[in-house]
């Protein structure tokens, strides 16, 4: 780690420095605030219910919707986990992929089905099965991940940020 002086941001080298705090986080409130940029270059907001494995983010979501168009565009989301933890945000910049193997689109499918809730559920109401046309799986490799803790001395001092720097 970086950055121990008041007022500095903590940079974490390693995922694994900062894996299980993440895991917690995401695992305690599973949805979070995911934003896309549109056509014409602003800022779309939505939320998100990813499942996080280590960290990869998987998304079941719909080929046709708003957030398709939007990332043929521009890959990049941004999510911001805050609901459940006001005073310990985590914020996750990330890069999406399309997944299209159905071997993969089963093996995520059965992991959000098999998964407890609040972090897994039944997809089959809205994606009917891994197969379906309309169904997408969208992959999450973040480049960035930011766990804040308040109260601190300074914003930067409150953050441990990791970067992917592959």
């Amino acid at each position: 780690m970086h950055g121990s002086e008041e007022g500095t941001q903590v940079e974490v080298e390693q995922f694994s420095e900062i894996e299980s705090e993440f895991l917690a986080r995401v695992r305690a409130d599973p949805q979070c605030n995911a934003c896309t940029v549109d056509r014409k270059s602003r800022p779309y907001s939505r939320l998100l219910h990813p499942i996080w494995e280590d960290q990869t983010g998987w998304v079941l979501t719909h080929r046709n919707s708003h957030k398709s168009r939007h990332l043929e565009i521009n890959p990049h989301v941004s999510l911001a986990y805050i609901r459940g933890h006001i005073q310990k945000p985590l914020y996750v910049d990330c890069i999406a992929e399309w997944t299209e193997e159905l071997d993969e689109k089963r093996r995520v499918w059965e992991l959000v089905s098999n998964t407890p809730e609040p972090v897994g559920f039944d997809p089959a109401p809205d994606f009917v099965e891994p197969s379906h046309a309309n169904f997408g799986l969208l992959r999450l490799t973040p480049w960035r991940i930011v766990l804040v803790d308040f109260p601190a001395p300074s914003l930067d001092a409150g953050q441990r940020i990791w970067r992917d720097r592959s």
